[in-house]
């Protein structure tokens, strides 16, 4: 099963689900992001796909080419990017990326956000996903050893 990683900035869910799915460290995410123009802060990072898809793309992790409305937790496939807390403010809508994955019969949500107890969640029934971007599973490169 893929690992959770704590975002350690306020907005760093992007730069967060990113390391979790390419294996490697906040610091080093945020490293690769911030050498490509990309920040924490850039409301772009969690008010469009762009970023986090290039982000993906430079550590060799392949998405898929559209973003999918979400209908229920067994459509999905075995990992994705979910786009929830969806809102819009003044017109633009934001969200926070989180990581769902499904291992044999077990599925779990990567939440970095640093004010949860427990970053891996299955309250499913709480968390409420707007759309998803499917991920390559065979391209993540998470486990144990590289954290």
């Amino acid at each position: 099963m893929l690992l959770p990683v704590i975002q350690e900035e306020k907005t760093g869910c992007a730069i967060a689900s990113t390391a979790v799915l390419a294996g490697v460290s906040y610091q080093e995410a945020r490293k690769m992001a911030n050498s490509m123009g990309i920040f924490a802060e850039d409301k772009a990072l969690w008010s469009e796909t762009n970023y986090i898809r290039k982000l993906l793309k430079s550590f060799n992790v392949n998405t898929d080419k559209n973003e999918t409305p979400f209908v229920n937790w067994e459509q999905l496939p075995d990992c994705a990017l979910l786009a929830i807390n969806w809102h819009i403010e003044k017109g633009k809508a934001y969200w926070h990326w989180v990581v769902f994955v499904r291992e044999n019969i077990e599925k779990a949500v990567l939440d970095s956000s640093s004010r949860l107890q427990n970053n891996v969640r299955k309250d499913f029934n709480d968390i409420k996903p707007k759309w998803y971007i499917g991920i390559n599973k065979k391209d993540t490169h998470n486990t144990p050893a590289q954290r």
